[in-house]
């Protein structure tokens, strides 16, 4: 395995978790409410009164950000490897994830874990495992290219 130098970002990607963490704490300290992208999406699809402001508010915020960001910095091109279809199952598959999971990954393993909670780093080890065994089986085991990020 090699470092990608021309793409690696730590100041960028610190900052980028520093933000997180203080939206996370502010939105748990200003409402009572964790910060798990799952949970406040899905509350848009079951709204009750006086609960969609914040949800917008939090759903469009995480929509702007990346324009924000194009604006103030040069930006690399993404390149996305898979075909739309293969995005629209693996969206499925996710969304079906964390209702099994009671949540998903920056519930559990932003806010969960920063609370100490068992069931939080429970579900972000099974998070984790999955990924890295699915990643082992498309790549090595099945010896498919370009899945599971650059080596």
């Amino acid at each position: 395995m090699t470092l990608d130098t021309l793409n690696f970002t730590p100041w960028a990607s610190l900052a980028g978790g520093l933000l997180i963490g203080v939206a996370a704490v502010w939105l748990m300290l200003s409402s009572g409410r964790i910060a798990g992208i799952s949970g406040i999406a899905g509350g848009l699809l079951r709204p009750r009164a006086g609960d969609v402001g914040w949800r917008v508010a939090f759903v469009v915020g995480l929509m702007a950000a990346p324009w924000v960001y194009r604006a103030v910095t040069v930006v690399p091109e993404a390149q996305v490897d898979a075909s739309t279809t293969m995005l629209i199952v693996a969206g499925g598959l996710v969304g079906i994830g964390t209702r099994l999971g009671s949540g998903c990954t920056s519930g559990h393993g932003v806010c969960g874990l920063s609370r100490l909670s068992w069931r939080s780093l429970v579900a972000t080890v099974c998070f984790m495992a999955t990924g890295f065994l699915t990643v082992y089986v498309v790549r090595h085991m099945l010896g498919i290219a370009g899945v599971g990020g650059a080596v």
